[in-house]
């Protein structure tokens, strides 16, 4: 390939990003792009067409791939606990619990995010369930906007990085690594994010206690006894499950796939337990994980098509010698890696950068950080595209939220709040990255 012919890789990048930031539909810019650029370097002989021959092959190892199937068990288990009803009675409980305390409602919208992060595992369902339930409450009892705003699109965010997770079963594929590595090599990162979101609210509630007064006492009448038997009943349950779901996992009784089923069984069971499991309900449920599981297979199969055409253009050795050679080895590395990550997510969603972007990246990381370092690497990517997804102006969190959030609340509050809530994010980012054992001491205890 002479040297002006070993620009068409990355050309063909530059083309697939601007189709995307148009808003065609990723799957089919991505394998439209793999089409037009296979037929141009065919045309200028610089593309050998056996790099097709292997299509149909990795098709039926996309379809074969066991990992993959935790990814419809786990939207199944998210989808399923959100439409019993579960998401609003740990927010009325948690609200009852932390009330008598300043930012109590703040705290619980923290406490509960995590553990629908732990339950849903997409941005989306958390962001959207607490702006519709608990932002017209907080606002009600006198919550200043932006605090209430920037506490439920920081919480709603964390289904990034808290375990069982879409997001982590993904990137574990792409990278190679064990999704159950993954999974427990998160855990820290998440319980240090929920813990720093909830000091940011108490310290906030005590030091201005008019951005977040307590409820008022006649809305606490549920106490002593009766209010522990409340939190009993809506919190166990799903804390079960996360536990049986988790635990499988780390003690290696199940593969996250075979976690994943126990999850959307035992998801079914609470939402019975909860008398809201009905036929329509249930069939709800299974025609949004079949349309979230179909976008991600379409998606992976246009993804599988524009790599083969990359790779056939010599992208990806373009790529390997530009980032190998950047100054500062791994640091360099990381830098340009994770901001390239971080810009990327203002404007697609994680699918696409885990199929298009990571791939470009895991063989390099490899290289330098060997497998131990790709869990570590994964957990810091995970980090960096949930804060990429909270900054203004461009953040999936702040649209999802603007989209439920009343008409008194302001684009302009909801950026103020998620300010504050992304400086903690970056400083947990900046911990894992300096720390590396947060991440891998507890995958090498599970080894």
């Amino acid at each position: 390939m002479t040297f002006a012919y070993e620009w068409l890789g990355p050309t063909m990048f530059g083309g697939a990003l601007v189709l995307l930031s148009l808003g065609y539909p990723v799957a089919f810019s991505l394998g439209g792009v793999a089409v037009l650029f296979a037929i141009i370097g065919i045309s200028l002989g610089v593309f050998d067409p056996i790099f097709l021959t292997a299509m149909p092959q990795r098709i039926f190892g996309i379809m074969q791939n066991f990992t993959l199937l935790a990814i419809p068990y786990f939207i199944f288990m998210g989808a399923m606990l959100e439409k019993s009803g579960i998401a609003e009675n740990l927010l009325e409980t948690m609200g009852q619990l932390f009330g008598r305390v300043r930012g109590g409602l703040a705290l619980a919208v923290v406490v509960v995010g995590a553990l629908l992060a732990a339950t849903t595992g997409v941005v989306a369902a958390t962001v959207v369930t607490m702006g519709l339930i608990s932002l017209p409450t907080m606002l009600r009892y006198g919550y200043d906007k932006s605090l209430a705003a920037g506490a439920i699109a920081a919480s709603g965010t964390l289904g990034q990085i808290v375990p069982p997770s879409i997001v982590l079963v993904v990137l574990a594929d792409q990278l190679g690594i064990s999704v159950g590595d993954l999974f427990i090599g998160s855990l820290i990162p998440g319980l240090m994010m929920a813990a720093a979101f909830a000091l940011h609210v108490l310290v906030v509630a005590n030091l201005r206690p008019d951005l977040a007064p307590a409820l008022p006492k006649e809305l606490l009448a549920v106490r002593g006894r009766s209010l522990a038997l409340k939190v009993l009943k809506v919190m166990v349950p799903p804390l079960v499950l996360i536990l049986l779901v988790l635990g499988s996992i780390f003690f290696g009784v199940a593969t996250p796939t075979e976690a994943g089923a126990l999850g959307g069984v035992g998801a079914l069971v609470l939402a019975a337990l909860n008398r809201q499991l009905t036929w329509q309900g249930l069939r709800q449920v299974c025609d949004s994980t079949l349309r979230t599981t179909s976008m991600v297979i379409f998606i992976l199969l246009g993804s599988t098509a524009f790599s083969l055409v990359f790779r056939g253009l010599n992208g990806d050795r373009f790529i390997f010698d530009a980032l190998t050679r950047l100054p500062g080895g791994e640091v360099g590395f990381l830098v340009v890696s994770m901001l390239t990550i971080f810009v990327l997510g203002f404007f697609i969603d994680f699918f696409e950068i885990a199929f298009i972007v990571v791939p470009l990246f895991a063989p390099i990381a490899e290289q330098l950080y060997g497998l131990s370092g790709l869990v570590w690497y994964g957990v810091v990517i995970g980090a960096n595209m949930q804060t990429s997804f909270l900054t203004p102006p461009f953040g999936f969190a702040l649209f999802y939220l603007r989209g439920v959030a009343p008409k008194a609340v302001t684009t302009g509050h909801i950026y103020r709040g998620a300010a504050p809530f992304i400086v903690l994010q970056l400083l947990v980012l900046v911990l894992i990255i300096v720390f590396p054992p947060l991440v891998n001491y507890l995958p090498g205890l599970s080894r």
